[in-house]
């Protein structure tokens, strides 16, 4: 789950991270009376779940309250365009209005799960500001990778290795050290998956702040934390993958022609790869779990058939606790709830009552090619 830049900051500066003076706002007048109070130039940052904000005018300086007030209403109630958001863009309901920093350096810092580390790493760059895979792909000798021993966790001679990787003045050494232990103490005891602040910045009267702020959670972990669950903003996702998360089915909408319902995650991820190598493209990845009804299977079907870019479903389930028929039973009931947006579907069913769900499938009448494997799977998408 991820959260606003302001909801981030403010779960970094209760663990010592410093922030700018500022406030959140949902109207411009509100606005106009933060950037008072905050007094001097401030920035009026447009609240969404996407990078890029700068390049689209979702972040604008401002001199004054005025100006301030100004900015806001130009802001909130639209939609904000960027290269992360897609076309129709994301709403903007609130804006974050913070004291404009006169910086002399900017630096990223980052705490994130590494799988190939097989644990958390703290990573450290000169090369705040930018997208921090930019700088891994073009200059990866800029980037610093500290590995975190999971059961000692972060040592003090750790943050202050990566704060003199930084460049940085002696006098503010102890001081972003610390800050890498605020990243780290709030990654672990949040459950996070990613904690960034991008840009760090180092301004000229020597003071570090967290300019901006990103903390993602980890989903599976939110039954342990109650309040911050209440933070999500589903307004800022795509309509369909809160439609099958509130169903109980993972879905993330991909960009492809070909519909995939699978149930187990490892499953779906191999029967993408058999899309792509069949010479389509995946249209979401969709795993409708292990232990599913037929009502979620029917909802995960309807959900994919309301994407006009799917052309064909690919159905891959191997029967356990979710039994071949149940399956077969929820597809023959959203195809017949929803006959105009039906596709032509490839199943390939295995394992529990995987005869009986066949057989189901082959009565229904429903525009169904039923295969063995995935080879002729892939020659099914691929026809």
């Amino acid at each position: 789950m991820k959260l606003h830049e302001h909801q981030a900051k403010e779960l970094l500066a209760r663990r010592g991270v410093p922030v700018p003076k500022g406030g959140v706002a949902s109207t411009p007048e509100e606005a106009g009376r933060v950037a008072g109070e905050v007094g001097g130039s401030v920035v009026v940052k447009a609240q969404v779940h996407a990078g890029g904000r700068g390049k689209a005018g979702g972040i604008r300086l401002a001199s004054s309250p005025a100006e301030a007030q100004e900015a806001a209403a130009s802001m909130i109630g639209t939609r904000l365009v960027t290269h992360q958001t897609g076309p129709e863009g994301v709403p903007v309901r609130s804006v974050l209005v913070e004291e404009a920093v006169d910086g002399a350096m900017e630096l990223y810092l980052g705490v994130v799960t590494d799988g190939a580390a097989g644990g958390v790493v703290v990573i450290a760059s000169q090369a705040g500001g930018v997208d921090i895979e930019e700088v891994a792909a073009s200059t990866p000798e800029r980037i610093l990778r500290v590995e975190i021993d999971p059961t000692v966790g972060l040592r003090d001679y750790q943050g202050r290795k990566a704060a003199y990787a930084l460049g940085l003045d002696a006098r503010l050494v102890r001081t972003v050290a610390g800050l890498i232990g605020g990243l780290y103490e709030t990654f672990v005891e949040l459950d996070c998956s990613l904690v960034e602040i991008n840009p760090l910045v180092v301004t000229r009267d020597d003071r570090a702040l967290a300019v901006d702020a990103k903390i993602n959670l980890d989903d599976d972990a939110l039954f342990r934390h109650r309040g911050l669950a209440e933070l999500r903003d589903e307004a800022q996702e795509d309509p369909k993958e809160v439609e099958a998360g509130n169903a109980g089915v993972s879905y993330v909408k991909l960009d492809g022609s070909v519909g995939c319902i699978v149930n187990g995650a490892g499953l779906a991820m191999a029967t993408m790869d058999v899309v792509g190598g069949a010479g389509a493209r995946p249209a979401n990845f969709l795993d409708v779990g292990g232990g599913a009804d037929e009502a979620q299977v029917a909802k995960a079907l309807s959900i994919i058939l309301s994407d006009d870019g799917v052309e064909k479903v690919l159905v891959n389930i191997f029967g356990g606790i979710l039994r071949c028929d149940v399956a077969a039973r929820g597809l023959i009931m959203a195809s017949e709830a929803m006959p105009r947006a039906a596709r032509p579907m490839v199943v390939r069913m295995l394992g529990t009552n995987a005869e009986e769900g066949r057989r189901l499938l082959a009565e229904s009448g429903l525009d169904i090619r039923l295969v063995h494997d995935l080879n002729e799977a892939a020659e099914a998408i691929a026809g």
